[in-house]
């Protein structure tokens, strides 16, 4: 009786471990690195589009100023929008005041400038200038009535100038650091009023701001004054010292529009004439 158990025993454990066995490979799953292997290679992830936010002085018509719908337009904003098209990335304009804007730059509030800031070799030691994009240089701005014929006509008149400006420096160099008839202003405009009230004898600021105004203010009774002894200049956009990866990206994107015609067609839109010549890298203006 025991002996037959034993095999009964036997049988039953020989059947359930062949069931085991079967549902084992039954249930056999390929690895997860050959799954893994099998899958098709996700889609690389495109880098997001750089945002720069760009500081300029909306009160210097026409290069940057605001509409009558406080936005902020002119032949800069213009032409760094097409830039920053052509040199793959994207731009936020932050109105600026002039007295506070190269703090801004340099305290990384802003990531670039463009508020027709000329290239000087001082400017050049706090931050960092692309190609240049637009040759200037100082104007006198007089009454129609006025006699002045050359600048050294204005050493005993009060200048009004914008505050920090080429033109400041320019007239203090003139008239002397203490003179008490350099009259500063927080913009060229300002500055032109003034005139227009009386209040002083001339403003001396850069030429295309001057042109626009008198040729926008007929009422105003100006005319302007150019002299031989005012240096050339060009403006340039600016970035924080050592931004070389920005400054590149700003000048593939303005090479590209002076070579396929969108610089100038800008210009002509802005100034109702053809660029002279394509602004290119001169000698850093000394005032």
């Amino acid at each position: 009786m025991a002996h037959q158990d034993t095999r009964r025993f036997l049988k039953l454990a020989s059947a359930l471990v062949a069931g085991l066995a079967l549902a084992a490979c039954g249930k056999q799953t390929p690895p997860p690195a050959a799954e893994a292997a099998s899958a098709p290679p996700s889609a690389p992830v495109a880098a997001p589009v750089k945002v720069v936010t760009v500081g300029t002085d909306a009160a210097y018509a026409p290069f940057e100023f605001q509409n009558e719908k406080a936005e902020i337009v002119g032949f800069s904003v213009d032409l760094l929008t097409a830039v920053a098209e052509k040199g793959g990335f994207q731009v936020k304009f932050v109105n600026t005041p002039w007295e506070g804007i190269f703090n801004a730059l340099g305290q990384g509030d802003r990531d670039m400038l463009i508020s027709s800031i000329t290239i000087t070799d001082e400017r050049k030691q706090t931050m960092d200038f692309s190609d240049p994009y637009f040759d200037a240089a100082q104007l006198i701005a007089v009454k129609e009535t006025s006699k002045v014929a050359k600048f050294a006509d204005l050493k005993k008149l009060k200048v009004g100038v914008q505050t920090g400006t080429t033109g400041d420096e320019t007239v203090t160099k003139l008239l002397g650091k203490t003179s008490t008839s350099v009259k500063r202003f927080e913009s060229t405009p300002l500055a032109l009023k003034e005139l227009e009230a009386g209040g002083v004898d001339a403003v001396v600021a850069d030429n295309g701001v001057v042109i626009h105004y008198v040729a926008n203010n007929p009422g105003s009774k100006f005319k302007t004054v150019s002299d031989t002894s005012f240096a050339p200049e060009q403006y340039g956009m600016a970035v924080k010292k050592g931004n070389a990866e920005l400054l590149a990206m700003i000048n593939k994107g303005l090479s590209a529009v002076k070579a396929d015609g969108t610089y100038a067609a800008i210009y002509k839109k802005t100034f109702g004439t053809e660029p002279a010549a394509a602004a290119a890298p001169a000698s850093a203006a000394s005032n």
